[in-house]
């Protein structure tokens, strides 16, 4: 028996997707059945009884006893890709992430929406807390962002929180060659939306240049088993990964993990050692995680290995190279400045004159008090105060109980 026949898949494409239809996306029988018949059309061709042999489960047994049922989801699959509703791409096809082809257990397949250039363009993961602080939404927001625009893309699992923050930040770009610069991995079905509210977001990825991804079959919907097999991908499929704010049993504790398995640099903000929602970067801080308080040293890292790997494979390097600030740094207050000019509320920058630059690159978002910034500015009294009272004019920083923090 061979699988069943499509005007828009060939017969291995089919045997594929029958074969994971009929073992519900089950890596470890998907890739039992490849070892013992030899590929997807001769697994699939196997009988019940060479099946059963495998020690197969009794679910993906009864799924491939029963051949009609698997033609009509091949069918309702190739009525949904003809219609345009999703794109599904193979293992062994050009537009396959390259990248997820090393990791342990690659998926022989992917369903996307969107723009499917961005799998093979150079990732940078940001993940963490599903109930960030303030602090950490927009800090996660202004580093997402600054990485689209020096050409990377933005890779994380669309959940709430620091997920979404990360896929915003990536979008919120004026230049019209940098939008769209995120990838979402889905821990459900392509066609199913969680969390429920988050239908804007997949809308406004695909609508302005990003793509979404899931291996799983659509419909699928979320459940507890699905989010780690999505984070392995966000993993796989970037260079780094970097956690801005996650709690000790946060998820992304397991994209870290996976991300370091995979031989790839984890890289995490610190914070207050009172703050609960930080012990889990603080965690991987202790456990050898880079610590970073700049995107710029993200990327400063991440171009050595990138530079590995667009000599091993077909990885697309950022169009816009970051290396010219290796070659000509700038100071650490005019990257501060450049890093966080977005509030993660509004799409208009705030100008930092140069002459206040430095003054700026002092201040964050926990408050600095006039006494310390007078040692660290080493300036007058008058100069300072002039200086706070500019910036505080332009919206770019406030003050709360004599401290001046930035907004």
């Amino acid at each position: 028996m061979t699988p069943p026949p499509s005007s828009y898949l060939d017969s291995n494409q089919c045997a594929i997707l029958a074969l994971w239809y009929e073992v519900n996306a089950s890596l470890s029988a998907y890739h039992k059945l490849l070892s013992a018949f030899g590929g997807a059309q001769q697994a699939w061709e196997a009988g019940f009884e060479a099946w059963q042999a495998l020690g197969i489960h009794a679910a993906h047994l009864a799924r491939h006893k029963n051949k009609e049922q698997t033609s009509a989801s091949i069918d309702r699959i190739e009525q949904a890709l003809t219609a345009g509703q999703y794109q599904l791409i193979f293992a062994d096809q050009s537009e396959f992430p390259a990248q997820l082809l090393q990791i342990y257990d690659p998926p022989p397949l992917l369903f996307c929406r969107g723009n499917i250039n961005r799998l093979q363009q150079a990732q940078i993961a940001i993940v963490g807390s599903r109930k960030p602080t303030a602090h950490a939404q927009k800090t996660t927001f202004d580093i997402a962002q600054y990485l689209a625009q020096t050409g990377y893309v933005v890779t994380s699992g669309l959940a709430m929180g620091v997920d979404k923050q990360a896929h915003l930040g990536a979008l919120a770009q004026t230049d019209s060659d940098y939008q769209g610069r995120t990838v979402g991995v889905m821990g459900t079905g392509i066609e199913v939306f969680y969390p429920n509210h988050h239908d804007k977001l997949f809308s406004q990825i695909t609508e302005q240049g990003g793509c979404i991804i899931s291996e799983l079959l659509p419909h699928t919907q979320p459940h507890k088993h699905t989010f780690p097999r999505r984070n392995r991908l966000v993993a796989g499929l970037s260079l780094a990964t970097i956690v801005t704010e996650a709690t000790i049993k946060s998820g992304s504790l397991i994209t870290a993990r996976l991300t370091s398995e995979q031989g790839k640099q984890v890289f995490a903000l610190p914070s207050h050692i009172d703050n609960k929602n930080a012990e889990g970067c603080h965690h991987l801080i202790r456990e050898g995680a880079t610590l970073i308080y700049h995107p710029d040293q993200v990327i400063s890292d991440v171009n050595v290995q990138l530079d590995f790997s667009t000599n091993q494979s077909s990885l697309t390097a950022p169009s816009k190279p970051s290396t010219s600030r290796r070659s000509s740094p700038q100071s650490a207050a005019d990257k501060t400045s450049s890093a966080h000019s977005i509030s993660a509320h509004t799409s208009s920058p705030i100008k930092v004159p140069e002459h206040l630059s430095s003054i700026y690159g002092l201040l964050d978002w926990h408050g600095q008090d006039l006494d310390a910034l007078l040692i660290a500015s080493k300036l007058t009294a008058p100069q300072l105060i002039g200086q706070l009272m500019e910036l505080e004019l332009l919206g770019a920083i406030d003050v709360q109980g004599g401290r001046y923090l930035r907004l």
